[in-house]
């Protein structure tokens, strides 16, 4: 299942749980409004990759309380410290992430639509999973150290989520007691840490060494699970074997014509001179467009670019992702892809970009106890964000007989449309309306596809 949210004010987060298959294609479709002026000359797709997109693949799990059962084993001497260590970690990674996601959605609702039942159950379940964490402390003295850690961001974090719960929360007195809950479980969490002597005086009275301490932290959660990349540019021999293709074409060329014009002037005189200095001329406009067209020949539809993901605990390679990144033409689109974006008439003018993965993960050389890995992409919207214009709409209103003028912010809306291919059945297709401003991403809506125009889903 793919999901799209909004990761800070101006970056989307596209997460793509990889199910226990080996296998998965991932198609993003990124239809662009015309106006924005968006063009492979304005914006290189290698530039867009580079400095926009950031990925990162971690071990996933839906056995949530596997960990607790590693912790048990651990006590017994039946688990290795890293087995134990990986499975904590993993533990931790997925609250956070699940913990980030429930407050989000409840904070992104209108505060008045936000109900005591909603919040409560984001209550009971952080407290249920932070209480069953902390009856599994295993015996080994550095064990103990790394499950302190654990057990120390956790609760920061938590209490950080639940304060931005009561911070986005209205002031009428309905949500009185449900503010006063919060703030005791914050108390709470705050006692708990200065209890077990997790952070010093100077670090609790400082924000930005707690702050500084708890990033720390979470890169700590995060090594032995988050899968090292390395990244390849997939075409670097090609392109030296083009250049010198086109080079030797263009040579063989100069060189019959030198040789045609010396046997027809019979020496050198001006007008050879001339011709040659012409031939010489073209040589030189033509030379780079030959190897470009070349290029993209050979090249076309062939990957860009080759991830290997390498396990952090056993340095094996553990699986590799091919990438593509293209403009392309609503004529080229696949026929499913057309039907969901439908025709219109200003979509003539819409720059469509194509983001493509294809991976295949070696699931026998995981961490014993995990088969699946979930894929987190940050897009930048920064590089369509400055093609904005500046200033604002003028719009005039009507009220009571006075006429009022407003100024109105300029958004645009982008379209995005993605194909999930997990090889298990069929395709799975999805819809995304993205509202921009000049400054940050206003809206994300997810559309629902009709099945009677989608068979397929």
């Amino acid at each position: 299942m793919i999901t799209v949210d909004k990761h800070d004010g101006i970056t989307l987060k596209i997460a793509h749980a990889m199910a226990s298959t080996k296998k998965s294609n991932l198609d993003l479709y990124f239809f662009i409004p015309g106006e924005l002026g968006l063009t492979p000359d304005v914006l290189k797709e290698s530039d867009f990759y580079y400095s926009s997109i950031v990925q990162k693949r971690a071990y996933f799990s839906d056995k949530t309380l596997l960990p607790l059962v590693h912790s048990r084993l651990a006590k017994r001497g039946r688990l290795s410290s890293t087995q134990y260590r990986v499975s904590l970690s993993l533990f931790a990674y997925q609250y956070v992430i699940a913990l980030d996601k429930a407050v989000s959605e409840l904070n992104k609702h209108d505060k008045d639509e936000v109900t005591t039942e909603e919040v409560d159950a984001v209550i009971e379940l952080a407290i249920d999973i932070l209480k069953k964490l902390r009856r599994s402390i295993p015996y080994e003295e550095s064990l103990k150290r790394y499950y302190a850690n654990i057990d120390n961001y956790l609760s920061w974090y938590t209490e950080q989520r639940f304060l931005s719960l009561v911070a986005h929360m209205p002031r009428d007195g309905e949500y009185k007691t449900l503010k006063e809950r919060l703030i005791t479980i914050v108390e709470k969490e705050k006692a708990h840490r200065k209890l077990n002597n997790y952070n010093s005086q100077g670090v609790r009275d400082d924000v930005t060494r707690m702050s500084n301490k708890m990033r720390l932290l979470r890169r700590l959660i995060e090594h032995p699970i988050v899968l090292k990349e390395r990244t390849t540019s997939l075409g670097k021999n090609m392109k030296r074997a083009v250049k010198g293709i086109a080079t030797g074409f263009v040579m063989v060329f100069v060189t019959t014509t030198a040789i045609l014009a010396r046997d027809y002037w019979g020496e050198i005189t001006a007008s050879f001179i001339i011709a040659m200095s012409f031939v010489y001329a073209l040589r030189e406009i033509f030379k780079d467009d030959l190897r470009d067209v070349l290029w993209r020949w050979f090249r076309k539809g062939k990957p860009k670019w080759r991830k290997r993901y390498i396990d952090p605990t056993t340095n094996k390679t553990v699986g590799q992702k091919h990438e593509w990144l293209d403009y392309t033409t609503r004529t080229a689109l696949p026929d499913m892809i057309k039907l969901i974006r439908k025709k219109r008439v200003v979509q003539r003018e819409e720059q469509i970009l194509h983001y493509r993965s294809e991976i295949e993960m070696s699931t026998s050389k995981f961490m014993s106890g995990y088969e699946e890995t979930r894929e987190s992409l940050m897009l930048s919207m920064r590089s369509l964000t400055r093609l904005m214009d500046k200033g604002s709409n003028k719009v005039y209103l009507l009220n009571n007989g006075q006429v009022s003028k407003e100024s109105v912010e300029k958004r645009h809306l982008i379209n995005l449309i993605a194909k999930e291919d997990n090889f298990d059945g069929k395709p799975v297709y999805y819809r995304w309306k993205i509202v921009l401003n000049r400054s940050k991403v206003v809206a994300i809506e997810q559309i629902e596809i009709n099945p009677t125009t989608n068979p397929l889903v």
